[in-house]
């Protein structure tokens, strides 16, 4: 996992150079399997895109190279720049609380916007810690949401 995040970082700092960006580059290991990569710097939100997507394609591209380079297909790599992941999960968590209280003061369903797998997830993570209502997923990606219903 440590030659993983050597070439993870590798990569970033190539791309990133590529582009004109001033990046720094941090590699963590929060634990035995994961790797993280995060990147600082200011003007990287041309690294992140709207709603995140551009930062899923470089987090996808980084994977496949350090998977081709070390033949190395187990761990995971995340990649975040500027905290965007935290941020956009703290924010999730909010919004999804608010819809929670709306869904059980009107006891309609609410059915949200199509998201990612790992958004979603922080959804249903939230609205489980909430009495009074619960989620479900409907759809097929992409176009997969959550549904928050009373209970």
């Amino acid at each position: 996992m440590d030659r993983q995040g050597e070439v993870a970082a590798d990569f970033l700092t190539k791309l990133t150079a590529e582009m004109g960006l001033d990046a720094k580059i941090a590699v963590t290991r929060p634990d035995e399997e994961t790797v993280e990569v995060q990147l600082s710097g200011s003007d990287l939100g041309i690294l992140i895109g709207p709603k995140g997507a551009t930062l899923v394609a470089v987090q996808n591209l980084t994977r496949t190279v350090v998977f081709n380079e070390t033949g190395g297909h187990n761990g995971h790599i995340n990649v975040d720049v500027g905290g965007y992941r935290q941020k956009r999960t703290q924010a999730l968590a909010r919004f999804a609380a608010e819809v929670a209280e709306q869904v059980k003061s009107s006891g309609n369903r609410t059915a949200l916007e199509p998201m990612s797998a790992v958004d979603r997830k922080v959804v249903h993570d939230t609205i489980t810690t909430i009495e009074g209502v619960h989620t479900i997923s409907e759809g097929e990606e992409p176009r997969r949401r959550v549904v928050v219903l009373p209970d």
